[in-house]
């Protein structure tokens, strides 16, 4: 499958634990439109109501080739496909405490799929961390010295 949209910013703020490959239920203007690439997954996340997983804020633009629907909202709620057991363990994960579920990137093949990542928040001083543990990787494969 073909990446088709990431959300690099996730990693950097959130510890990713587990992830969770999903399914969208989309219409097909919609898939389409993932397929070109336009989906904006910044500041999306994962929530569930009344025991259906969905996905918050996830904004895919309209098909500009198709006519225009009346009343689109690109950043609509849109249900999760997933197995019973991937739901019960994504539910009971996010109703620990300081457990989130942020969607990491989505694929598209003949299907559209999101990744999930199970994440804790990350503070300044985790971000700052990683920033010098990320630089202290790019010095030694250079091979220069630290």
């Amino acid at each position: 499958m073909k990446i088709v949209a990431s959300n690099r910013k996730a990693r950097f703020d959130y510890a990713v634990t587990d992830t969770v490959l999903a399914g969208l239920m989309l219409t097909g203007q919609e898939v389409k439109s993932c397929r070109m690439g336009h989906v904006d997954l910044s500041g999306s996340y994962v929530s569930f109501l009344n025991g259906n997983p969905t996905i918050k804020h996830l904004k895919i633009q309209p098909y500009p080739f198709a006519s225009q629907l009346d009343g689109y909202d690109p950043g609509q709620d849109r249900r999760l496909l997933l197995n019973k057991s991937e739901i019960a363990k994504l539910e009971s994960s996010a109703a620990q405490r300081g457990i989130t579920i942020i969607p990491l990137e989505v694929q598209a093949g003949r299907t559209i799929k999101v990744l999930l990542g199970i994440a804790t928040g990350r503070k300044t001083i985790d971000k700052r961390q990683h920033i010098k543990d990320r630089d202290m990787k790019k010095k030694l494969k250079k091979g220069e010295e630290i």
